[in-house]
């Protein structure tokens, strides 16, 4: 493919990220997800099987968030876990797979059993999420990477998955530009705004505008040259349409 299409924090709005997926050109980009497509929003589940589709017949890049990796520690661990998931968006997502307040009638062992029962290949395929792509100049990321490391790919999961402050503020020598996630965009930029962010040295490109709290969903189309275009979707289901340049 000659573009990629990037987007960045779905949490289950599926419906959004249908608007968003109408500016897609499947014959001429690549589609990333960054991760998170799971907790908070109406329908998580939904985002899940889309994201499956659009892997299967049109070779997407699904990435994993700290959601997922939150969804499948506390199917290992479900009571250890169970405060560190159900107030994070978990009871929500629980209630999209079984349409109905699960977690509410039934023990957690419980739900995990008929997770593992019912729903196999979405949870296969939650496991089967990558850490990050690569793709000519750019990195694509979830939550970013150890910049003091020599080389950024020994990053541990959590790094990948979780990092904050440190990868925002720390400088960038690895080489590429780095497109992510995870933290929003308004604690980023200097305005509290929920636009795009982009570092001073113009390297990190943030892009979870909030979606899920009322934010936009936004995605970029790059290629080799640079970023060709924005695309955001607001609370009121409207797409606007703009351009980041970064200087040469």
């Amino acid at each position: 493919m000659e573009r990629l299409f990037v987007i960045g924090d779905i949490h289950g709005k599926r419906h959004t990220l249908e608007l968003m997926l109408s500016k897609w050109n499947p014959d001429k980009e690549r589609l990333v997800l960054l991760g998170d497509l799971i907790d908070r929003g109406e329908d998580s589940y939904g985002v899940i099987q889309l994201a499956q589709r659009l892997r299967e017949e049109y070779g997407a890049i699904v990435l994993r968030g700290n959601h997922e990796g939150m969804l499948l520690d506390w199917m290992e661990n479900p009571y250890e876990q169970l405060e560190a998931y159900y107030p994070q968006g978990g009871r929500e997502t629980l209630y999209s797979f079984f349409d109905t307040d699960i977690t509410y009638t039934r023990l957690p062992s419980e739900i995990v059993k008929q997770l593992k029962t019912y729903f196999t290949e979405e949870i296969q395929f939650l496991k089967s999420l990558p850490y990050y792509y690569e793709w000519n100049q750019y990195l694509l990321v979830h939550a970013g990477v150890n910049l003091n490391l020599k080389d950024w790919k020994n990053s541990n999961q959590l790094d990948f998955t979780w990092i904050r402050k440190p990868f925002h503020y720390g400088k960038n020598e690895t080489g590429k530009i780095i497109i992510f996630g995870h933290t929003l965009t308004k604690n980023l930029n200097s305005d509290n705004s929920k636009g795009i962010w982009v570092s001073p040295c113009q390297s990190k490109i943030g892009i979870d505008g909030g979606a899920v709290f009322g934010g936009y969903l936004h995605g970029i189309v790059l290629d080799k040259e640079g970023i060709q275009q924005t695309y955001s979707v607001g609370a009121d289901n409207q797409i606007y349409t703009g351009t980041l340049d970064l200087a040469g």
